[in-house]
């Protein structure tokens, strides 16, 4: 169908249409006429993300859609609707119990049910570049609707602290119990090292003794060294008792000095008695018998020195067993002192551990312990709301637009319907259009009393035929 076929329908069918249109004025004129006024009052509040409340320090983050969108999500949500309930007290209002029992036979909570009541006139609106959240309520009183916008303003910053603080205790409680066991702890670290000290007699801050076993055992080793270097000496010196004229203590004896001098003079006389006197004189046995005693008392000293010099060497190695022994048992006593300075230290490590660990928990419980008696939130009331001077429904005028644009929908629908259900031939050009033939001519009206009926003139579509043209 043209545009120049359905202006023709619409006026063929203009009291039909007409009666829609201005039906479906009416209708929504009386449908506005009977809706309850509403009136919308709106408060104002700004979720600031740049402030943190508890540090008291600018955080400078761009505004997150995200959290803004959290925001939102808090505002319309079932704690902060029973939040307003409660702070109103609606729960206690008989109207509003009646309407309880009557909508659910008493199921539930009224509170509960107040809240989803109140959150299906609730309507929250942020700004696209900014942290100001719009929060609106429609109500039919418009005192009622300023005190419930600003009431759930209020209700949401509360629950903004609550959503804080609440974390912050837990938090607060979990550190408390955690630093108790931690100084507990400490205190059987601490215990232990003295402990451990008072047995040990070791404090690394103050110990000297390892300086002190240290050099002990220096002089050990020194002594060791000394006197195994006198017993190499007295053994060499042993070895050489067959040549005892090469011992430098039988060369150094004065005795046996003085002896051999002696048995000089003595033999010197011997020799003289033998060539003055002969082997039989007197004076020479008895200076042979001399000589003899003085060879005798040589050999005795000698002796003397020889065995002198086996018991000094076995002094000197009696020495160096005991010297080692010291030197072994100081070594062993160097290393249970330096065991017992390493014990010490891994438990002072384990005291500074254990301290540094109760410190930063002790800090973190100062801080949620702050953080849980906070009462203040990032988000602030930018504007309270005022009691609306205007209803914001129904709109009449919206109403008639509506019912305007409406009804001309509804009626040039129904006319291009009937028209489709009974197809009328208007002019002289649709006939040929509709059978698919050309058009040979056409007759002028006889009656000029039937000229109104003459104009829609029915057609039978599937009788009609060409040649019937």
């Amino acid at each position: 169908m043209t545009l120049t076929q359905l202006f023709r329908a619409i006026r063929a069918r203009w009291a039909i249409a007409l009666g829609v249109f201005l039906f479906v004025v009416a209708a929504s004129l009386t449908v506005g006429f009977m809706t309850k006024k509403m009136y919308t009052a709106t408060a104002t509040v700004v979720a600031d993300t740049k402030a943190d409340p508890v540090a008291g320090v600018a955080v400078i983050t761009p505004v997150s859609t995200g959290y803004i969108a959290t925001q939102v999500d808090i505002i319309t949500s079932q704690r902060v609707a029973e939040r307003v309930v409660k702070l109103l007290k609606w729960d206690q209002v008989p109207e509003n119990l009646h309407d309880w029992q009557d909508a659910t036979g008493g199921r539930g909570s009224p509170v509960t049910w107040l809240a989803i009541k109140l959150q299906k006139s609730l309507a929250v609106t942020p700004s696209r570049d900014s942290s100001v959240i719009e929060i609106s309520m429609s109500w039919t009183d418009p005192k009622t609707a300023a005190l419930l916008a600003n009431t759930f303003a209020q209700a949401y910053i509360d629950t903004g602290v609550e959503l804080e603080v609440d974390p912050a205790k837990q938090y607060a409680t979990w550190f408390d119990e955690r630093s108790r066991a931690l100084r507990l702890d400490l205190q059987a670290k601490q215990k232990r090292l003295a402990d451990f000290q008072a047995q040990t007699g070791i404090v690394l801050s103050t110990d000297g003794r390892l300086d002190i076993e240290n050099a002990r055992l220096a002089e050990l080793s020194s002594q060791l060294v000394a006197i195994q270097a006198q017993r190499q000496d007295s053994q060499s010196r042993q070895h050489q008792a067959g040549d005892t004229d090469s011992i430098p203590e039988v060369l150094q004896s004065p005795v046996i000095a003085g002896l051999k001098a002696e048995l000089a003079r003595s033999e010197a006389k011997l020799q003289d008695i033998t060539a003055n006197l002969g082997k039989n004189h007197p004076d020479y046995k008895t200076t042979t018998a001399e000589i003899a005693g003085l060879r005798s008392r040589i050999a005795d000293e000698t002796s003397k020195i020889v065995a002198s010099l086996g018991s000094t060497t076995q002094v000197m190695m009696r020495r160096e067993n005991d010297i080692r022994a010291a030197l072994e048992a100081q070594k062993k006593r160097m290393l249970d002192l330096s065991q017992q300075r390493d014990e010490v230290a891994v438990l002072q490590d384990d005291v500074v551990t254990a301290q540094k660990t109760l410190d930063a928990v002790t800090q973190r419980l100062a801080q949620s312990n702050l953080e849980s008696q906070t009462q203040q939130t990032n988000v602030v009331l930018l504007s309270p709301a005022v009691e609306p001077l205007f209803r914001s429904s129904p709109r009449y005028s919206l109403n008639l637009l509506m019912g305007m644009i409406l009804g001309s929908i509804l009626s040039v629908s129904l006319t291009v319907f009937l028209d489709l259900r009974d197809r009328r031939v208007r002019e002289d050009g649709e006939l040929g259009q509709l059978v698919g033939a050309p058009m040979l001519g056409s007759a002028p009206l006889i009656n000029p009393g039937d000229r109104k009926n003459s104009r829609a003139v029915p057609v039978d579509l599937e009788r009609a035929q060409p040649s019937a043209i």
